[in-house]
Parts: structure tokens; C-alpha cells; sequence
């Protein structure tokens, strides 16, 4: 395992974990995750580093890596694109992306990344009535609220909008400990919502949406997972002809590190 940092194209400082040797394997977190809240990447990534070379990054804003403003989402394409070509050796990767960081990996994708695969987990969508749209006025309510010195109410809106938690709920966790990390990287939320746009309007998705990719793409859900979210995940692997969908063993916006592991292996060996 090593350690390092690569400059994106707007200077910003990314910062990294890699394990293993060969040809890369870049994973994405979703939105208010980084390398040291989600030890299942560190897992997955010990389970392939026999075979690839695995790099976790830290999205800017987030963990130790930095930030430059203003925000666009082309800013993280080209951080995606300075992890590939610093950190991967130039070599064009295999990317996954959890949750709203499967958006971030397709996007990126659809832009003309150095992106040889694409693998997403239960990316974000909503089609029909399957959960609520995120409100119109999401991502400007989300930038209102830090605008304002209010990270909690950024976070409190995340967790009721787009993750779907009562009001409750996200009442009684923000009397937690772990709410204050989550108000650190309350900035980055808006840059989700962002690189999600419109896939979460509760309409059918736009017919020019990742019109470019021409990789393959591997959808996952958990096959126990909540049922909105194994919509969104169908909704796009339909949208895209050349994609193949997969349900895994797993539940709540989750799966484990060999169930992973063991997708991203077969999806690259088959592809």
C-alpha cells in the first residue's frame, strides 16, 4: 500500500491510497464519503491488489484533499483524469463509483475520460414514482445553507431529500459525534447534487444523458436492498443499450468486500 497526492488541472491537491500492481482500478465514493469514513474500499482493494492496482481517492473538499473554487463538475472529471494519469501510470482504468460517485464515474465517462470500464452501485435515479424527486430547488437550497454558516441544515436537508430519512430521525443523529464530520464535508454535498443533475427528477431520463459512453458499464444493486434504489439502478442500465445489470448480495446501499470484489474482477476479465 502507498500514499501519495496528484495535482488536478486547477491545482487542486488529490490525495490517495493505492494498493497492488497492474492495470488500474480507480473507485469513486458517493456523496460525504473519503478514504478514511468507508473502510470498505480499503477492503475491496486488498481483496484485487494481486492483480490490479487500486486507487481511493479523497473527492475534493473532502479528507486530506483540497479544494478550489468555484465548483463545476468538469473540475472533477479532470481530478478523475490526474488520478488516472499520475497515480494509475497513465493507463486507462477500470472505474467504480458507489452510489452518486456511479453518476460522478459516468459523467466522467460521457465526457471522454481515460475510462476503459465503467462500474456503478446503486447509481442515482428516479424515473417514476418509485421515492420522491429530489425538490427542484435542491442543489440552491444546499448552497443557501452553507452560504449561510448553516453546514447542519445542508446535511439535515441531504439526509431528508435525497437519502430519504424522516425528519425524526435526522433530528435525534444530529445530537451524535459523528454529525460534526459530516458538517465538515457539508460543502461537498451541492457538488453531488450537481454531478446527479436531473436523473433524480422522477421523470424518464433524458434521452441524450451519457449519449457518448462507449465502454462497457456494470450496474449493481443489492438484492435486498431498498426498492427505490434498485429502480434507479434498472432505470439506468436500461438507459444505457450497451450496460449489463447485476443484483448482488447485499442490502441498504451496501454490499460486502469479496461480493465486490468478485463482480469487478469477472466484469473486467469478461470485458
Amino acid at each position: 500500500m502507498s500514499e501519495g497526492t496528484v495535482t488536478s488541472a486547477d491545482g487542486t491537491t488529490i490525495a490517495y491510497t493505492a494498493w497492488g500492481a497492474g492495470d488500474p482500478i480507480v473507485i469513486i465514493d458517493g456523496a460525504t464519503a473519503y478514504r478514511a469514513t468507508n473502510p470498505l474500499n480499503r477492503e475491496t482493494a486488498e481483496l484485487l491488489a494481486g492483480e490490479f492496482l487500486v486507487i481511493n481517492y479523497d473527492r475534493r473538499g473532502r479528507g486530506e484533499s483540497g479544494d478550489t473554487l468555484p465548483y463545476a463538475v468538469e473540475r472533477e472529471f479532470e481530478d478523475l483524469a490526474a488520478i488516472i494519469e499520475q497515480a494509475g501510470q497513465g493507463r486507462p482504468a477500470t472505474v467504480f463509483g458507489w452510489s452518486s460517485g456511479g453518476n460522478l464515474a459516468l459523467n466522467a465517462a460521457h465526457h471522454g475520460g481515460p475510462i476503459t470500464r465503467v462500474a456503478v452501485f446503486e447509481p442515482n435515479a428516479a424515473v417514476d414514482d418509485a421515492r420522491p424527486p429530489l425538490p427542484g430547488d435542491y442543489v440552491e437550497r444546499l448552497d443557501a445553507a452553507i452560504a449561510d454558516g448553516r453546514p447542519g441544515d445542508a446535511v439535515a436537508l441531504f439526509m431528508t431529500a435525497a437519502v430519504m430519512l424522516p425528519d425524526e430521525a435526522v433530528a435525534g443523529m444530529r445530537e451524535m459525534d459523528f454529525w460534526a464530520g459530516l458538517e465538515a464535508v457539508a460543502p461537498t454535498i451541492a457538488y453531488d447534487g450537481r454531478q446527479v443533475g436531473d436523473a433524480l427528477a422522477g421523470r424518464p431520463l433524458r434521452p441524450g444523458l451519457w449519449k457518448n459512453i462507449d465502454v462497457p458499464v456494470l450496474v449493481m444493486y443489492g438484492a435486498d436492498t431498498w426498492p427505490a434504489l434498485a429502480a434507479g439502478s434498472r432505470a439506468i442500465a436500461a438507459h444505457l443499450p450497451a450496460s449489463t445489470l447485476e443484483p448482488v448480495p447485499g442490502e441498504e446501499h451496501s454490499t460486502t468486500a469479496d461480493v465486490l470484489a468478485a463482480a469487478l474482477r469477472a466484469f473486467i476479465k469478461e470485458n
